[in-house]
């Protein structure tokens, strides 16, 4: 029995609390099979799927009001449990919670109150599980020892360091500590300097310090790096048992500074219209055989992490970079998926093989842009070969788009951050990234791969690992349509609104003024993308089946889709006990991707905060982009960075938060700030610690900032880490849950920062060379 197929039983079967011998009974387990089974209950308990209670009886926690998931902590002591239900609200936890529990730690917790908004607030009867072996911070040292005050602002505990256990760190270093003895209620967090990073200024250790931070594995163990050093690349000529796909117009189309290229791309005309689409992916799993030394790391990783300048890669470089990697004019082993489109963007039919092939070109976002959209010269005569192929590729991605909207696809198209380096590592310009048309023609024919390979391999029977992004909770669908009734839209019933529908409110709005506003409160009401065994669909793409194929250098869910393609090419059965290996697989991976997400955040912030401290007192315009009960972030057109405006700081009104309008309305005065608004603002102060940058309101509106006799705000407010309260959104496209908890209302209060107190700014000495640095888009 597996172990989904006995979570099922057991969720059936204990409707009330039942004893061991019991459950054993209804199960009709007998002889020596009930040792393994009762190991097995018993593992489940300890995961928190059932509960043990006292007489040595079992039950299902949500017949107890009981929770089970992850703590996510808050910088201000509170936090919540987010459920391992993804269809459970959050359970709120108040201060006291964390004298004993940490930030990221799995528990079980107790539902004791209930709002009548749904919300729920409990407390922490049991840690399942420690999320923090180690944690990375400041050490402060002080006569009798030192502590550890960690850069995770979600963290609460310091960690106390005993005398002769800081490995000779010095004051305000940067370091990593192993957590000896975890905090309770009558005791303090207690361990060992086990890591020196040094300056936590330098930009090198500030990625270290995002790798220890968020668990980001960047040492390759050496059985790995051993391996990926004795790989060998296509040789020969001749390749038995793929097909030969050399000769052709195949290229990769990339960023200028992207190393590994795991995809190539070719359209051909057919006979009487339509095109064949060939994507050709990388065969990593060629190389990165399962249970190896390699394909174990690669599976802790999960992911690749880009940072601005940098990457911390999912496999070794001689693999990501070299041997699988497509580079141009080199014989490469991929997996190939060719398919017949109509002219009306429709496929018609499709094949799947191992293959070899040699790019003809590795071309740029930039170059192919400037051929498809400005016919530039330069570009056109040097790739005067490609063009009708660049050509055919635009015609036949705009099919594939058009096919897409007509099937209620969700385009959430908002522009990111890009942090232009100097050559010492130091932001030089914060500029909002650009997609043109060459991003958006990669990212159709990745998107229909990935759909036509899902949909081959459940029409296989196989089991794979699904990308998945589920409808929208019930209540964040009533709040959209309570949003967006004040714009005269309204609807009877809500219950059957689909993707379709959401698409065409965004296709009423596009290019009006109001756009922006409907895309962000809309984005918010969706759920965060996953990867799980089961294959429920993708809401946001509007596809049945979807899965990750088409970046295995980079992803590890790709490499398992490609080992679960040639399985089933070649008919072979999966090994015992697949199915339940592929359920822990999918929870990793999830976790993976989403501590990536955070740490290249985190880096993103750094770098705004870093570039923005040497403009306190300045004057920005912007928009309004998120609205709390605390203020309004504000969103500058250039730099591209946020930054937050308090309700403290206006101080001519009390102002009312509307949460699903997403406005702050003056009490008497009537003034209101809302989502997209227009605004400006000047640089009040700014944290670096704390990622966080404050701004003070100067005009919005009819609202101007009345001009305070000596006042200094424009151009000698002093900076610091003084700064309270924290972004409370994630703003990640494709859905998700609110990272960083969620305002319960009144002002969150901070408090002194703890720790070091990096500036960055700029270097002196004269303007360095600058440097791109990007972090590679990725693909749906």
């Amino acid at each position: 029995m597996k172990d989904s197929q006995l979570k099922k039983i057991l969720a059936q079967l204990l409707a009330t609390p039942m004893p061991m011998r019991e459950i054993l009974a209804k199960l009709k387990i007998q002889g020596e099979e009930k040792v393994e089974m009762k190991r097995r209950i018993r593992e489940l308990a300890q995961e928190g799927h059932i509960i043990r209670l006292r007489g040595a009886r079992y039950g299902l926690p949500e017949k107890m009001d009981l929770v089970t998931g992850v703590v996510q902590g808050h910088r201000d002591g509170y936090g919540f449990v987010l459920p391992d239900d993804p269809d459970q609200e959050d359970l709120f936890l108040k201060a006291y919670n964390f004298h004993e529990v940490m930030h990221g730690d799995r528990v079980v917790a107790r539902v004791e109150r209930q709002k009548a908004s749904g919300k729920r607030e409990g407390r922490v009867v049991k840690i399942l599980e420690r999320a923090n072996e180690t944690m990375a911070g400041i050490l402060e040292t002080f006569r009798g020892g030192a502590y550890v005050v960690p850069f995770e602002r979600r963290i609460a505990q310091d960690v106390f360091i005993p005398p002769g256990k800081s490995l000779n760190a010095l004051d305000g270093q940067a370091v990593v500590a192993r957590i000896d003895v975890h905090p309770s209620k009558t005791r303090q967090a207690m361990g060992e300097v086990i890591e020196v990073l040094g300056d936590p200024e330098d930009p090198q250790v500030e990625i270290q310090l995002a790798c220890a931070r968020f668990h980001i594995r960047n040492q390759f163990p050496l059985p790995a790096l051993a391996q990926a050093k004795k790989a060998k690349p296509p040789a020969g000529g001749t390749y038995k048992g793929r097909t030969d796909f050399r000769g052709r117009q195949i290229v990769t189309i990339d960023g200028e500074t992207a190393k590994d290229f795991d995809d190539a791309v070719e359209v051909l005309d057919l006979p009487g219209g339509g095109w064949e689409l060939g994507v050709h992916i990388a065969d990593v799993s060629h190389y990165v055989t399962e249970g190896s030394a390699l394909d174990k790391e690669a599976a802790l990783r999960g992911t690749s992490v880009y940072f601005p300048g940098t990457v911390i890669p999912m496999l070794p470089f001689e693999l990501s970079n070299e041997i699988c990697s497509l580079n141009p004019r080199t014989d490469r082993f991929t997996v190939s998926c060719v398919m017949n489109i109509s002219p009306r963007g429709e496929v018609t039919s499709s094949r799947i093989c191992e293959s070899v092939i040699s790019t003809v070109e590795r071309m740029t976002y930039t170059d192919v842009a400037a051929i498809l959209e400005d016919e530039e010269p330069t570009a056109m005569e040097r790739y005067a070969e490609l063009v009708p192929l660049f050509r055919r590729m635009g015609a036949l991605a705009d099919a594939l788009r058009e096919r897409r909207h007509a099937n209620g696809a969700l385009d959430f198209d908002l522009p990111e951050s890009e942090v232009i380096l100097d050559i010492t590592g130091r932001p030089e310009n914060i500029i909002r990234a650009q997609r043109n048309v060459a991003h958006k023609l990669i990212e159709e024919f990745m998107l229909l791969a990935n759909k036509t390979v899902a949909a081959h391999l459940h029409d296989h029977g196989a089991r794979l690992l699904s990308r998945v992004h589920e409808r929208p909770d019930p209540s964040k669908i009533d709040d959209f349509l309570a949003f967006i009734s004040a714009f005269g839209i309204r609807t009877t019933e809500p219950e059957k609104i689909n993707s379709k529908w959401l698409a065409d409110i965004l296709a009423r709005f596009s290019g009006r003024p109001e756009q922006k506003l409907v895309t962000h409160v809309m984005l918010r009401s969706m759920k965060q993308a996953r990867y799980s065994a089961e294959a429920r669909g993708h809401f946001a793409l509007a596809f049945d089946h979807y899965a990750h194929f088409t970046s295995p250098i980079r992803r590890y869910p790709d490499l398992i889709t490609h080992r679960t393609l040639k399985r089933v090419a070649r008919k072979e059965a999966a090994s015992a006990g697949w199915e339940d290996e592929l359920d822990k697989i999918a929870e990793h991976c999830s976790v993976t991707e989403r501590a990536a997400e955070e740490a290249e955040r985190d880096i993103v912030k750094l770098k705004q905060t870093q570039y923005m401290a040497d403009r306190v007192g300045e004057e920005f315009e912007g928009m309004i982009s998120g609205v709390t009960n605390f203020g309004f972030f504000v969103e500058l057109v250039d730099p591209a960075v946020e930054g937050l405006v308090r309700i403290s700081t206006i101080g001519d009104d009390y102002y009312i938060f509307d949460e699903k309008g997403h406005t702050l309305t003056g009490d008497r005065n009537g003034k209101v700030f809302r989502l997209g608004d227009p605004v400006r603002v000047l640089v009040l102060e700014v944290s670096v610690q704390r990622r966080q940058i404050d701004f003070e309101l100067i005009e919005a509106g009819g609202f101007v900032r009345p001009t305070k006799r000596g006042d200094k705000s424009r151009g000698d407010k002093s900076r610091g880490d003084k700064s309270r309260g924290d972004r409370q959104r994630s703003g990640k496209s494709g859905g998700g849950k609110p990272q960083g908890g969620k305002p319960q209302g009144g002002k969150p209060q901070g408090g002194k920062p703890q720790g070091g107190k990096p500036q960055g700014g700029k270097p002196q000495g004269g303007k360095p060379r600058r440097k791109r640095a990007v972090t590679r888009k990725k693909r749906s």
